[in-house]
């Protein structure tokens, strides 16, 4: 399929990607084992893909991430730091697109490459009861081949801003988790053997505080994400969404 991107829809990934590379400058807290922090950025992701799309939303989070770098965001992953950002709105813009073939694919590759790797933690012992570490990804999967995101798609395009908000939220953490797995598949392979010589014992020693924070610290991105995104949605939906317009209802 050819794509065709129109004046309109560059001057919009430029501001977009602007408006990425800002937030992401500002530090959201701080990233277990490195001395670096998450961005306010990463609430941003799923949002772009909902409102841009796979393509330009993708794209705007590529731009805006080298712009951050540019403006003084010292990379974390060898200059690799887009890609999380990346997958989360690629795969939401599919998503609100109702192609859910390619994030599913995408999402248990994900997964799976991380349950494999011999650096992964697979459970945390909690009392005399193993939690495996990726619980929390393994209800964003089943939210994703459920109803439930079906649901969340079909009741964005409403008014109602109870629905609006409920189904950022879903989709959100659908994207988030997604984002969580690139981002700790790209801390194995930059940190780990042979690029940054760490063992499978360095490892083990943070994916315990990492499993205790990373719940917190995802549930935090959606709910930013929510607050962000229902008003820009709701406003978005009365005027022009700016190229497949799939959160207009149209009915």
């Amino acid at each position: 399929m050819k794509i065709k991107i129109t004046t309109k829809q560059i001057a919009i990934t430029a501001i977009f990607a602007a408006i990425y590379a800002v937030f992401r400058i500002i530090p959201l807290g701080p990233m277990i084992g490195l001395s670096a922090s998450f961005s306010l950025s990463d609430s941003l992701a799923p949002l772009f893909g909902i409102i841009l799309g796979p393509y330009l939303g993708g794209l705007s989070v590529i731009i805006g991430t080298f712009s951050a770098m540019a403006l003084g965001k010292a990379p974390i992953f060898l200059g690799l730091d887009f890609l999380p950002g990346l997958i989360n709105a690629v795969a939401l813009g599919f998503l609100i697109r109702k192609k859910w073939l390619p994030v599913i694919a995408l999402n248990v590759i994900l997964l799976g490459i991380f349950l494999v790797s011999p650096y992964t933690l697979l459970t945390v012992q909690i009392g005399s009861v193993p939690i495996p570490f990726v619980w929390m990804h393994i209800i964003a999967l089943i939210f994703l081949i459920s109803p439930i995101s079906i649901k969340s798609i079909k009741n964005i395009r409403k008014s109602n801003i109870a629905y609006l908000a409920l189904s950022i939220a879903v989709l959100a953490f659908i994207g988030t988790m997604m984002q969580h797995l690139t981002g700790n598949l790209l801390f194995q392979f930059i940190f780990g053997e042979p690029i940054g010589g760490w063992n499978i014992t360095n490892f083990h020693g943070y994916w315990v505080p990492i499993f205790f924070a990373y719940p917190i610290e995802r549930i935090a991105l959606v709910a930013i994400a929510v607050l962000i995104g229902t008003p820009i949605v709701k406003i978005l939906k009365k005027s022009v969404l700016p190229f497949e317009d799939p959160t207009t209802d149209k009915k």
